[in-house]
């Protein structure tokens, strides 16, 4: 007698969304809710547990078995997550142009985050010329860690 598989096909309906398409980011139907949210760019764990809670989904459900409603109440969810949450859970405070609160999802926060290193050159700041340069720009050591090129090794004093 065989073992019936726990991912079986049959417990697949015919409902069952292979991919689903949340704020331009496709997402694998077989992840569950929280891990297939983490899928879009600015979403990590937090903010999608916090997102899954708010629209009552259970957390460890497929994403894929979820009904198209259940699907556009996360995307809206995801999309005005600024609107709910403390300023101190989003991911740009106190934006450089505007000074309002955003978070940040999919390719905005790649040409954000592009425009404010280009920023930081063009005003010839010390993190502006840490990137230039292509060194550690937060604090790291760079003595012994983060090596490259030809003179990777450690060189002994000739006596």
């Amino acid at each position: 007698m065989a073992k019936p598989k726990k991912d079986a096909p049959a417990a697949e309906d015919e409902n069952f969304n292979f991919i689903v398409r949340i704020a331009n980011s496709d997402i694998d139907g077989h992840k569950r809710t929280v891990i297939g949210l983490q899928s879009i760019k600015g979403v990590g764990k937090r903010v999608a547990q916090i997102v899954a809670k708010k629209a009552s989904v259970d957390p460890t459900t497929k994403i894929g078995t979820l009904s198209d409603e259940k699907v556009k109440e996360l995307e809206t969810l995801v999309l005005t997550y600024v609107e709910y949450t403390p300023h101190w859970a989003v991911n740009r405070q106190m934006d450089y142009e505007t000074g309002a609160d955003m978070h940040l999802i999919g390719n905005n926060l790649e040409i954000i985050q592009k425009d404010d290193i280009n920023r930081m050159k063009m005003i010839r700041c010390y993190r502006g010329i840490r990137h230039e340069t292509k060194h550690k720009v937060r604090g790291q050591r760079t003595r012994s860690n983060g090596r490259k090129g030809l003179t990777i090794g450690v060189q002994r004093k000739q006596n």
